[in-house]
């Protein structure tokens, strides 16, 4: 049985080429507001249906929904999507309010059908690398991480028309939704790989403290802010987030400290994934790091065997892998790798550090969202 996909959002189409990687699964529908992008955009890519009406496609025969619009159409897609039926891949971030959260919560819970957020940077080959390593033992006991999102985004806050040239300087969904909040509105890229690193471990509690205003002040999103997620074990996340500031884009900088080892992403010019361990055998003031391809043997199998044709869907092959995963979740085959626990927890940093930055950095606790079964639970207090 063919598995027929649809795709709401026609500039964003990232998984095409995973799943065509993959048998036994087409992309048979295209549905974007913009009726001649989509159409465009369709014929360039052999899709041969195409819809301006979510709700439209939603009814055709497609059996999974790839949603990949702004984020504020997020859980209001998914929902209708997985109440007509249809499983569902999402793009970052899984919503943009904590009432969202427990709305698609509460739906893929009543739902027999299959929701996984496409959070595509825990697929990156080396955070793939780093994960397998800690379920190994070699880093020890993990207790701190890093991730870092810096990617100057102010120009995606003006509307352009197809010739690339300004129509009036009209302000894009981004200007409201990214760079008109404060905090770290865009967490899950430098979030979602250290969280799986911390192996079952949870977000406890959310603090957020922001540079102010330096650079541009047409926005309300400041310069940096940093976030640190307490664990429930009392471990520690830090997280940067900075679309702001006028530098050259890092958006893949991760760091991991265990009490066996650590690793650091590179930070450009030349730099390069590097890692320690205490089974190097180095003095213990004399630490020196290696390169982690001198480990790629604790490269998952699968990345090994990666195709060219697999490599070329994006991220390193992660684009091809995680439709993999969705694909094979959708078959029965295993749980979302990304499920709606992950996603909610992920997401909802964003909007608590958008409260603890407000008030000062003041911590604010996250709910447990795999746990919570009534109202009273889903209280956020100051």
């Amino acid at each position: 049985m063919t598995i027929k996909v649809g795709i709401v959002g026609a500039r964003g189409l990232s998984t095409l080429q995973g799943f065509r990687c993959i048998e036994d699964t087409e992309v048979v529908a295209l549905c974007d507001l913009d009726g001649d992008y989509v159409k465009e955009a369709a014929a360039k890519n052999g899709i041969p249906r195409t819809y301006r009406v979510f709700e439209d496609m939603l009814e055709s025969d497609i059996d999974a929904v790839v949603v990949s619009t702004p984020m504020q159409l997020h859980v209001p897609q998914t929902i209708a999507a997985m109440q007509a039926g249809k499983h569902v891949l999402s793009e970052v971030t899984a919503g943009v309010t904590m009432d969202e959260l427990w709305w698609l919560k509460e739906t893929v819970e009543s739902s027999d059908k299959v929701y996984m957020m496409a959070e595509n940077y825990c697929y990156i080959p080396q955070n793939q690398q780093i994960l397998n390593m800690v379920k190994q033992g070699l880093f020890g006991d993990v207790y701190f991480g890093e991730g870092e999102y810096l990617h100057d985004v102010r120009s995606l806050a003006t509307r352009f028309n197809r010739e690339g040239m300004a129509e009036g300087a009209k302000p894009t969904w981004r200007s409201y939704w990214q760079l008109g909040k404060r905090g770290a509105f865009y967490p899950t890229h430098s979030l979602g790989p250290v969280m799986q690193w911390f192996q079952g471990d949870r977000i406890q509690s959310v603090s957020c403290f922001g540079t102010g205003w330096h650079t541009d002040k047409r926005f309300r999103q400041e310069d940096t802010s940093i976030t640190i997620c307490q664990m429930e074990s009392g471990k520690l996340i830090k997280l940067r987030i900075d679309c702001i500031s006028k530098r050259p884009h890092n958006m893949s900088y991760y760091t991991l400290q265990g009490t066996k080892g650590s690793f650091e992403a590179p930070r450009g010019l030349g730099d390069t994934h590097k890692i320690w361990l205490a089974s190097m055998g180095d003095p213990e003031d004399h630490a020196a790091w290696r390169p982690l391809s001198d480990y790629n043997v604790y490269l998952p199998e699968r990345y090994k065997n990666v195709t060219e044709e697999q490599k070329a869907a994006g991220h390193w092959g992660g684009d091809y892998f995680i439709v993999e995963d969705f694909v094979e979740a959708v078959k029965g085959n295993r749980k979302p790798a990304i499920d709606v626990y992950d996603a909610c927890e992920w997401t909802a940093v964003a909007l608590l550090s958008e409260l603890s930055i407000m008030n000062g950095g003041r911590t604010i606790d996250m709910p447990n969202f795999k746990t919570s079964s009534s109202f009273k639970d889903q209280i956020i207090k100051l």
